[in-house]
């Protein structure tokens, strides 16, 4: 028997994925949940899991564009190929040329094109398999003579490099307007010359960009031409959060396995805030308004392979240390490529925080279909006015992104000074008052 692996579901607006490399080789034994391939949709990277234990089959190669319900793979019960399963195993072990079956269509075809030992790149791809970077990377490091025997085209770009040094004196003393200038410089161009032509070509990069970073950008402007964006500000005093993190960090930690950050103060206090406004929780579809009754919180995360956004499904139900837990769960899985599908699609109002880089303020961009979209930003000390007095205090810009098709502008303007004033007063948020 043989179990067939699909690709799954990746929520609702998902239409297509890309299989990005196996992780698991073909006819390699595999144990149900174990990671066969990682899969590449404009949300995040993620691993699909093995339905089964058994024998892997593959049925369609890497980097490949395919669309959901595809099936990639067979898992062959072992009992079935009990037989054919030693004999192969010797195989693999004996043939020199292993990597090779593992290599991407794009990376074997540069590997071939250069005539290059895939043994001598070093990988960074899952398993230390190389990727098109890591080819890239290693014919930079090749010396020159290597790479410009392949393509002709470096030719010309080195033959400048030969002819200013003999023509020069040919040429520029038939310039009459100045030829005491360019003598000396002749001695000093001469040698600058010959390196300066091939290396201005250098200094220009041109890399294909990732299909992630594609459909982030796809995303990113439909956004913007489907919506009546806007932002409104406020400004949030965090004494007393930062006040109540010293006090209790420690023990919290101690608790609950986790430290306390600011993100899951931030989560909680717009969980309570899009009671109160359901429209910033809601989303247009059509002609009709989808109200949910429920909150799932979507985190932005920073990832080497661009901006991925994971659910937290049901905050509405979380404590602050459940809140906290799973957003470093999150944050982990979505750096690792260790999220599940449901994890990835289904939000209905997300955070940002772009003060973990320094920023000061921001207008973040709608995740679509959302109608709205929470900015947080870094922590300053600055002057502020306190029951008459100047007071040096620890504040934070605050940002919110919202459509203003569902979402007027008292309402937008009130769902933020809510979050002001449950985070100037964070028992509040404890005690549902």
């Amino acid at each position: 028997m043989s179990v067939q692996v699909e690709i799954p579901s990746m929520g609702e607006s998902v239409r297509e994925v890309i299989l990005l490399e196996w992780i698991k080789g073909d006819g390699e034994g595999v144990e149900r949940d174990d990671p066969l391939c990682l899969l590449e949709t404009d949300k995040a990277s993620v691993e699909l899991p093995s339905p089964a234990s058994g024998s892997l089959k593959h049925l369609q190669p890497s980097d490949t564009t395919l669309a959901i319900g595809a099936v990639i793979a067979e898992i062959v019960d072992t009992a079935d190929s009990a037989a054919p399963a030693p004999a192969p195993a010797p195989e693999p072990a004996a043939a020199v040329p292993a990597p090779e079956p593992v290599l991407s269509p794009a990376v074997r075809r540069l590997v071939e094109e250069h005539e290059l030992d895939p043994a001598a790149i070093e990988g960074t791809g899952k398993g230390g398999r190389p990727t098109k970077k890591d080819v890239l990377a290693h014919l930079e490091t090749l010396s020159p003579a290597e790479p410009a025997q392949p393509p002709p085209e470096d030719d010309p770009g080195q033959r400048p490099a030969a002819v200013p040094a003999q023509p020069p004196p040919a040429r520029e003393p038939e310039r009459p307007p100045a030829p005491e200038p360019t003598r000396p410089s002749r001695a000093a161009a001469s040698a600058p010359a010959s390196p300066a032509a091939p290396a201005e070509p250098d200094l220009v990069r041109r890399e294909p960009m990732s299909r992630l970073r594609q459909r982030i950008a796809e995303h990113l402007v439909a956004a913007q031409h489907n919506a009546a964006m806007l932002t409104t500000f406020n400004e949030i005093d965090m004494s007393a959060v930062m006040e109540l993190r010293a006090k209790y960090k420690e023990r919290f930690a101690e608790v609950h396995g986790a430290s306390l950050g600011l993100t899951s103060f931030f989560a909680r206090a717009a969980v309570r805030a899009l009671a109160e406004f359901p429209a910033l929780n809601a989303q247009i579809d059509g002609t009709d308004i989808v109200y949910h009754d429920f909150v799932n919180l979507g985190i932005a995360v920073s990832t080497d392979r661009g901006l991925v956004v994971p659910v937290l499904n049901r905050a509405e139900g979380m404590s602050i240390a459940q809140l906290e837990s799973n957003i470093k769960r999150l944050s982990r899985g979505a750096r690792d490529n260790k999220l599940a599908v449901d994890e990835l699609s289904g939000g209905t109002f997300t955070i940002t925080n772009g003060g973990v880089f320094g920023s000061l303020l921001s207008t973040p961009i709608l995740n679509a279909p959302q109608s709205g979209i929470l900015g947080m930003h870094a922590i300053q000390e600055r002057p502020v006015a306190v029951e008459g007095q100047v007071e040096i205090r620890p504040m934070m810009y605050v940002a919110l992104s919202y459509d203003h098709r569902l979402v007027d502008g008292q309402q937008s303007v009130s769902f933020l000074v809510l979050i002001k004033e449950l985070l100037e007063d964070p028992p509040r948020l404890v005690l549902d008052v």
